[in-house]
């Protein structure tokens, strides 16, 4: 799952779904799978990023992806989604 808005007119916005088709050092190629750009292939690079606010009198610099692995997801994330089926698993009496 993407965590920043990369690019929104390609589709990678925050919360975008993609399966992750080649990883490398510098660069993670991916398939999207939600929202309106489904099938297209992308590349997603890694982001530098500088804390502004530290108690240290130097500045902090990370490079990092902006994705996230996600098996499920949360119910803010999921918001505005369509699905075609929802299947529930109730093992117990629940009322």
């Amino acid at each position: 799952m993407l965590l920043r808005n990369l690019n929104p007119s390609r589709g990678l916005c925050n919360g975008t779904r993609l399966i992750v088709t080649q990883l490398t050092g510098r660069v993670i190629e991916g398939e999207i799978i939600t929202g309106k750009a489904i099938g297209s292939r992308v590349y997603i690079p890694r982001i530098v990023t500088t804390s502004s606010q530290s108690k240290w009198p130097f500045k902090l610099r990370r490079r990092q992806f902006a994705v996230r692995l996600s098996y499920a997801m949360t119910i803010n994330k999921s918001q505005g989604q369509t699905l075609n089926r929802v299947g529930v698993y109730l093992p117990s009496n629940v009322f």
